[in-house]
């Protein structure tokens, strides 16, 4: 069988060849938004099979699992590891379509060698020769991490989170910087009051103080939002089903807060009120700070109470959502653009009939201070495949400057995702290298390969605040 992943994988040109394998292939990684778990990152982990580093926590392959009809006993549930990649195996020929397909073989590729397709008949032999080379200590994470060229990643953290791994990755010498960003979503989380009063008690434990009003409540988070930044914390992130800039007062907010400390559900209102003002804490906090912000909008999350309930959030049973944005987002914007309030920011859109919206919408907020200040962020989540970035490209293209974007990041809990930056980098070269054949770009390979240079690594490393050296 021909080989499938080769050298010019995606590359459909002399020009876009020359592109990834001249200059895109060489860039490090800066992995500004993941979810790796730092606990790992901090004991350098070794695990005991591609099982364990594959499907433990990926509901991108759980879904794919589910629609191909295979039980939650194989997936989340108590089936042994080898059980689990046999019926991930079963699953891998009929994603044909599917990025997965694609995610799949890169990463077998590029960590193992292995160039066969993974199928049942192949399962076995796979299993073993990963699994492998998985428990000898040079496949810990952090030789993962240092074969991939990885020179930065950014975790994702509660802001009660003691950053107690990164303390101690940051005092092993670890020469890859591991920084957090701040996730206060529980903070404003209005949904559920007793959830919600639980983590105020925590906050209160954390910080040492009592909270008794709304002053003291942001001035708890402040707190937390301090110590983030003391242990290297230079960005936040910010999962809303869209942005929230109601109208409110100081004196509803005190109220609404005080209606939370007594138990008392909110009604609507209420709880976009509390959620806009709390959105506004948060960036005022980020822009004296000097943070970057990240806001992750259009996620319809936990639709299917039988997986939340047997299995809770982020097990794949999330989905698009379609709640107006555009207005809402502006607003947010524009609040604290004219107090001159607005720290840096990405927008990462995850319904994708809002490309156009959120890329033109970063322009509006422009102000000359920084190249790129605000970001239309990479194709995220449902829109990280092929077509998604492609679209992406063109549409930052069209609607912004593409040569100031700061790239793609992995958003994943896996330390097998890294050739997610190599599929985003022969994607853009691809589609460069098209625009040249066509007359469309000059073909000028200096001035081409410094930009996709740029987007591949330096425009992050220029844009955010975290320590490289």
């Amino acid at each position: 069988m021909p080989e499938f992943i080769t050298e010019d994988f995606l590359l459909q040109t002399k020009a876009s060849r020359i592109l990834y394998h001249e200059h895109a292939k060489k860039m490090p990684i800066y992995d500004y938004h993941c979810h790796l778990p730092a606990d790992k990152i901090a004991a350098d982990h070794c695990f005991d099979n591609i099982t364990q580093a594959w499907l433990y926590g990926d509901h991108y392959k759980w879904r794919a699992m589910r629609a191909n009809g295979i039980p939650e006993k194989y997936i989340t549930g108590d089936a042994g590891d080898y059980e689990k990649f046999e019926k991930w195996a079963q699953t891998v020929p009929d994603c044909l379509g599917n990025p997965l397909y694609h995610w799949t073989h890169l990463e077998l590729k590029r960590y193992f060698g292995i160039d066969k397709l993974l199928a049942p008949d192949t399962a076995k032999e796979i299993y073993e020769i990963a699994s492998e080379m998985l428990r000898s200590p040079a496949f810990s994470v952090r030789n993962i991490m240092r074969k991939m060229n990885v020179k930065l990643v950014c975790t994702t953290e509660d802001p009660l989170d003691t950053l107690s791994h990164h303390k101690k990755i940051k005092q092993n010498g670890f020469e890859i910087k591991v920084h957090t960003a701040f996730r206060p979503d529980r903070a404003m989380a209005a949904e559920d009051i007793a959830i919600l009063n639980e983590w105020i008690d925590k906050l209160e434990e954390a910080d040492s103080m009592q909270i008794a009003d709304f002053d003291s409540y942001i001035e708890a988070i402040r707190k937390r939002h301090d110590y983030f930044h003391q242990n290297g914390c230079r960005l936040s992130d910010h999962g809303l089903e869209t942005a929230y800039a109601e109208d409110y007062t100081d004196s509803e907010t005190k109220k609404i807060f005080q209606k939370i400390k007594s138990g008392r559900e909110l009604d609507l209102s209420e709880r976009l009120k509390f959620k806009s003002a709390m959105m506004y804490e948060f960036a005022l906090m980020d822009y004296e700070a000097g943070w970057v912000q990240q806001l992750h909008i259009g996620a319809l999350r936990n639709t299917s109470t039988r997986l939340f309930k047997a299995l809770g959030p982020d097990v794949g049973c999330d989905s698009i959502g379609d709640l107006q944005v555009a207005k809402p987002l502006a607003k947010f914007l524009d609040r604290l653009d004219m107090n001159g309030k607005l720290p840096k920011t990405i927008l990462y859109n995850l319904n994708p009939k809002d490309n156009a919206v959120f890329a033109t919408m970063v322009g509006n907020f422009q102000d000359g201070s920084v190249p790129g200040k605000m970001q239309y962020g990479s194709a995220w989540w449902f829109l990280d495949q092929k077509d998604g970035m492609e679209e992406h490209i063109r549409v930052l293209s069209n609607m912004g400057l593409l040569s100031r974007f700061v790239g793609m990041l992995t958003d994943s809990r896996s330390f097998l995702s890294y050739p997610r930056h190599e599929y985003f980098r022969r994607i853009l070269c691809n589609i460069l290298g098209n625009d040249v054949e066509a007359g469309l770009l000059p073909a000028d390979m200096a001035l081409l390969g410094k930009m996709v240079e740029d987007i591949c690594f330096n425009n992050a490393r220029n844009y955010f605040p975290m320590e490289l050296e």
